[in-house]
């Protein structure tokens, strides 16, 4: 799998489906893992949005997540999303020649699909599932409980097999969230009302890191055209427990695009 050096690391990536230079009149899509996500835990929703829409399609595992460069740090700074969004992902865009792309993120990676629109970098779309746009107790609450599973239960041998050091990897996550300096992490005023492109919004009822007043708040801020689909029977991860609605709302985002 090719890598590319994005702000000092390396970072794994990979093309799935169009041409190389993009297809015309259709823009790339970039695909942001969530927290302790990777290229693989995707499994083929990225490529089923690919030969939906025809476009594109960029899929990489961020700094210390996956096949790229292992988590040097101890910790991570608590501004780690800003960091990803504002320096990684525009050093790595431009190297591998894209521009003004639809990013759909999930979890981590929807907010800093978000912070890296509302910073004022070209985007056509964002697709944001399961997005943090400030910070909820019940999500410091679930993270708390993963980090007693991970010490407890074979938790460690599922990551284990999409990261290559599942232990930095999970702590680098765990420990920033539940650091007290996190609580006040809020991109509500400062990034969402600069975002002008189209946001498509999508959550479950049942996400154990959130409530709806993330997409609530999320719609209520941003300067640009938003929509939201709130699923039923839907935790934390739209494209794996309601795959086949996530991915219906999606290629009607794109396809209003390109059309």
């Amino acid at each position: 799998m090719p890598s590319v050096q994005a702000a000092g690391r390396s970072i794994n990536y990979e093309w799935v489906g169009g041409e190389p230079g993009g297809n015309a009149g259709k823009p790339v899509l970039v695909f942001l893992h969530e927290g302790l996500g990777s290229i693989r835990q995707w499994r083929d929703f990225h490529a089923r949005v690919a030969a939906a829409t025809g476009c594109r399609t960029l899929v990489y595992d961020r700094y210390g997540y996956g096949q790229s460069d292992v988590l040097q740090e101890k910790k991570r700074a608590t501004r780690f999303m800003h960091d990803e969004a504002l320096q990684a992902l525009p050093e790595m865009l431009a190297k591998l020649k894209v521009e003004n792309p639809i990013l759909i993120g999930h979890s981590d990676g929807a907010s800093i699909a978000l912070i890296h629109a509302g910073a004022g970098h070209p985007v056509r779309a964002v697709a944001a599932m399961a997005p943090h746009v400030f910070i909820e107790p019940v999500c410091i609450d679930s993270i708390r409980r993963a980090a007693a599973s991970f010490e407890s239960t074979d938790l460690p041998a599922k990551l284990g097999k999409y990261h290559r050091d599942v232990r930095r990897t999970f702590y680098g996550w765990a420990d920033v969230w539940l650091d007290p300096g996190f609580e006040s992490w809020d991109i509500r005023a400062e990034f969402l009302p600069r975002i002008r492109c189209p946001v498509l919004g999508i959550q479950g009822y049942d996400d154990e890191y959130g409530t709806m007043a993330q997409l609530d708040e999320m719609e209520r801020r941003v300067g640009g055209p938003c929509e939201l689909l709130k699923l039923e029977n839907c935790g934390h991860a739209p494209f794996r427990d309601q795959p086949e609605q996530t991915l219906s709302s999606i290629n009607e985002l794109i396809d209003k695009l390109i059309l």
